[in-house]
């Protein structure tokens, strides 16, 4: 690797690969710098359990990554990726085993949601169709930097004031609240507060509309997809169009700062890297400015902010290696590639609230996959590679014995809905919030989604309150993981935007572009 580049980007998880691929193709010279011994940050594939399944580590189902004008600007398609679905989308199991089915056909959607109440069905498509009147804009506006300006034009131009009105309102609505105002029964709801909780965000929460409503429309239109072979080949895609520079095993311990401006970074053997034009970190916010600025090189009123920064919920991951398909009793999720359990509407109530104040849910919430279904190339033919994970309360100590009983725990509520389902496993791989911290620094404390989704850490609160944009304090440093708006997802916006950011600062109009952030800066910290 040359000692000089035009740009250094910290971390090759999606968003770092996205924002290396732009700014070589703007002829950047770039080097990606990896702790880890792959690529990949939290969409890698291994096997986990037993030779012959590939178990996703961490991510696996990317309706925002089919759905992203980013990827798909790419092309990622002639580099390897294939996109994979299961016959359905989702299913989300209750306790009594009826089941509410999200399907790719809006038909068979609106007649399991219409199956819990009178006219829902209808309300479904109302819904359906209202997305997709504002997809396209409102992708793109979500997508973008903060305030996305011709976005938002298009989507004022696709439905009038009024109905953007209404929209916005909508988003920042609990989900109880919207499913109370919007359908009968309880079968519209329960997609919703499910999707919603793939967040740390349950069903009494302000804004859990926005997600709820958002992963629902996305699976509906484009599904829950996933890349043939495993997430993993999605990161081999990236790294394959790069061509260029992706050292792993390298971690950078510094972003180098003087005169207010990086520099480049040094590495944790003492090695420096210098960065003719820019620095993107694909790092927690808290980690590039706390442990690789350094306080001394930040405002005070940042330094204040970043204390108070929120993380999401702490999670525990377990994979199965399955002998057979798992054997629901109830019809809808034999074909799902995502499966709920754990409660009706006020049991995910229950359970969120239960973690919100610091109780290990007696009944967890469970979100669960099953990989072969999606993709037969996971596992030998006739088995199912399998995972689910639940949430649970942060900073709590999870010994080997505590998380042997959380898994227990869960196989116990996949019996209750699939008889026989524990002779079927193979092997086991349990995953606690320090195991998938260990083997992702970004996942601090097994946060999954590199903050809150909470509507006071979203759009110019996040990371912090500020400008809702990837630049920093420090002229050429740009923040490029999911802790930048827009958040968590494998959508490589983050990247993108930070990317731009770096192209725009190093254009024609870089200085006054280094002057307006630089006033910007003094305006808000």
């Amino acid at each position: 690797m040359a000692d000089v580049v035009d740009a250094v980007v910290i971390g090759s998880g999606p968003n770092g690969l996205v924002a290396a691929n732009l700014l070589a193709d703007a002829g950047w010279e770039v080097a990606v710098l990896e702790a880890a011994d792959e690529p990949g940050g939290a969409v890698r594939t291994a096997e986990l359990t037993a030779p012959g399944f590939r178990n996703d580590l961490f991510s696996a189902f990317y309706p925002l990554g089919a759905a992203s004008p980013i990827i798909a600007g790419l092309g990622l398609d002639r580099h390897g990726l294939r996109w994979r679905h299961a016959p359905e989308v989702l299913a989300h199991v209750l306790p009594d085993d009826r089941a509410v089915l999200l399907s790719r056909d809006v038909e068979r959607t609106a007649a399991s949601v219409e199956s819990f109440g009178a006219g829902d069905g209808e309300r479904w498509h109302e819904e359906f169709r209202r997305w997709q009147q504002v997809r396209d804009a409102l992708i793109e506006a979500l997508m973008r930097p903060f305030p996305p300006v011709r976005a938002s034009a298009g989507l004022l131009g696709a439905i009038g004031p009024a109905e953007a009105l209404r929209l916005a309102r909508m988003f920042t609505l609990s989900v109880r609240a919207f499913g109370n105002e919007r359908f009968h029964g309880e079968g519209g709801p329960l997609l919703l507060a499910g999707n919603a909780m793939h967040t740390d965000l349950g069903p009494d929460q302000a804004g859990s509309t926005a997600f709820g409503w958002l992963l629902c429309m996305l699976g509906q239109d484009f599904g829950y997809p996933v890349p043939e072979g495993g997430a993993g080949v999605l990161t081999e895609a990236l790294v394959k169009r790069l061509g260029g520079v992706v050292e792993c095993g390298r971690r950078v311990s510094r972003v180098v700062v003087a005169q207010g401006r990086a520099l480049g970074v040094q590495d944790t053997s003492g090695g420096f890297v210098r960065a003719r034009k820019a620095v993107l970190a694909d790092v927690p916010a808290p980690t590039l400015y706390l442990d690789l600025v350094g306080e001394e090189h930040l405002p005070a009123r940042l330094v204040d902010d970043l204390a108070k920064f929120e993380w999401d919920d702490a999670t525990v991951k377990v994979d199965w290696a399955l002998s057979g398909p798992i054997p629901w009793t109830a019809p809808e999720p034999r074909g799902a590639g995502t499966v709920h359990l754990g409660g009706d509407f006020n049991g995910l109530a229950v359970g969120s609230t239960e973690i919100a104040i610091g109780r290990l849910p007696r009944t967890p919430f469970v979100i669960m996959g099953q990989m072969t279904t999606a993709d037969p190339t996971r596992s030998p033919a006739g088995t199912e590679a399998a995972w689910a994970y639940t949430h649970v309360p942060r900073g709590e100590n999870w010994s080997a014995d505590r998380l042997r009983r959380r898994a227990d725990r869960v196989e116990q509520l996949i019996e209750q809905h699939a008889p026989g389902f524990r002779s079927l496993i193979l092997k086991r791989s349990v995953l606690g919030p320090g195991d998938l911290e260990e083997r992702n620094p970004s996942l601090v404390g097994g946060s999954i989604n590199a903050g809150t989704a909470a509507i006071h850490q979203q759009l110019v609160f996040r990371p912090v309150p500020g400008t809702g944009r990837s630049d920093t304090p420090v002229d050429r440093l740009f923040l490029a993981g999911a802790s930048a708006h827009p958040g968590g997802g494998v959508h490589g916006a983050a990247g993108a935007n930070a990317a731009r950011a770096a192209l725009a600062r190093n254009g024609l109009a870089g200085d006054a572009y280094r002057l307006l952030m630089r006033g910007i800066t003094k305006l808000v910290y």
